[in-house]
């Protein structure tokens, strides 16, 4: 049986892969650009309709970043067997809406999305070892 961990938050995602208590571990780096707002320093007025503009072409940037990262991430878990989500921040939750969306048949193996916060490498392996129950 493959059981699989994903970490994951905006920045990257962390792949715990144990078969046959065999490990290993990978990294995939999510390319997804930080937008910074633009506070006007000193100006009269701070915003105005091009910033709706400039926010709605970021949000539709952001989104493809994201559905590409997520694509990246299924094609490295797509053959396993049991498969537990969790992270910091809500990118866990945007994955998971992903797959019901777009991947059933991986779906399927979610076990759970948790909410966790920042860990070490190893901490990420302990995790998974500890959610599966593999000693």
């Amino acid at each position: 049986m493959k059981y699989t961990g994903v970490w994951i938050d905006k920045d990257k995602a962390h792949i715990v892969t144990i078969d046959n208590g065999k490990e290993s571990f990978s990294t995939i780096s999510s390319e997804i650009e930080h937008f910074k707002a633009k506070g006007g320093s000193g100006q009269r007025f701070k915003s105005g309709p091009q910033d709706v503009t400039k926010d709605s072409k970021f949000l539709e940037r952001e989104k493809q970043q994201f559905k590409k990262y997520f694509k990246n991430i299924v094609e490295e878990i797509k053959d396993t067997d049991s498969l537990v989500i969790f992270g910091p921040a809500g990118t866990n939750e945007k994955f998971k809406k992903e797959l019901d969306k777009n991947y059933n048949a991986l779906n399927t193996k979610v076990k759970d999305v948790v909410k966790t916060d920042s860990m070490t490498n190893n901490q990420i392996i302990a995790w998974v070892r500890d959610y599966f129950k593999l000693n």
